[in-house]
């Protein structure tokens, strides 16, 4: 059987969030605020609102970066949109400019377009699976993208449960989706790990009494946002690939 690695010992079920985690967080999400910014000024006659929707979601588009602790690290969409609208009105749009803007300016990042994996998942999952891990994904995304982007990394069939910001639950923060998937999957919270890049993932983790909480670099947020919420801090999901 294939060695468990040094980071998940004792556990035999491993959840990972995705965005940040699994995939490249501010390359997909950036680009995409880029472009939300560009169809909501097309919609509001030439006129740019880039400041408002880049302080809604939480990103600086000058760096690159989503911020850790900004709407976009952990929010599902619907209510990104609704807290679009409400900054729009609070700016002074009329509500009819703001449902037309928001309408025409509105639309979901293509999850295979833009989606590049942070470590090779389909070698790291089969590792895990075949050293008795189950593999699991929590996501602040939606099912349909979600699914989409595991099918076209080919992973969908190596991932045994998956928990999504549409699925009727609470959302991150929240325990919800750990204790779903522990019992879906029939694996105490004590002998599961969870795995994420935000604060919101690891905090969540700690919530739902998981046995390991890890942190990795590769998304939202810092050492700093993250080292003091974590019992492991990692570069990235790369380093649980073992050798072989």
């Amino acid at each position: 059987m294939t060695a468990v690695p040094d980071a998940l010992a004792g556990c035999r079920l491993a959840i990972f969030d995705k965005d940040g985690t699994l995939i490249d967080f501010h390359l997909m999400w950036v680009d995409w605020v880029r472009d939300l910014a560009d169809r909501a000024a097309a919609a509001n006659g030439g006129e740019r609102l880039d400041d408002l929707l880049h302080d809604v979601m939480g990103v600086d588009v000058a760096t690159g970066r989503v911020l850790p602790h900004g709407r976009l690290a952990a929010t599902p969409m619907r209510r990104l949109r609704e807290a679009t609208a409400d900054a729009l009105r609070d700016a002074g749009l009329a509500p009819e400019r703001v449902a037309s803007v928001v309408d025409a300016a509105w639309h979901a990042p293509d999850p295979v377009v833009l989606a590049r994996p942070l470590a090779d998942l389909d070698r790291l999952f089969a590792q895990l699976r075949a050293a008795g891990v189950h593999v699991a994904v929590a996501t602040s995304d939606d099912r349909e993208p979600t699914e989409r982007t595991l099918e076209h990394f080919g992973v969908a069939g190596l991932v045994e449960a998956l928990s999504c910001a549409d699925d009727g639950h609470a959302v991150k923060p929240s325990p919800d989706a750990v204790h779903r998937i522990c019992r879906e999957i029939g694996v105490p919270e004590l002998e599961t790990a969870v795995i994420g890049d935000s604060p919101a993932d690891l905090a969540m983790g700690r919530a739902a009494g998981a046995g390991r909480v890890i942190g990795v670099l590769s998304g939202v947020g810092d050492r700093a946002a993250l080292a003091g919420h974590c019992d492991l801090l990692l570069g990235s999901v790369a380093e649980l690939l073992t050798d072989g």
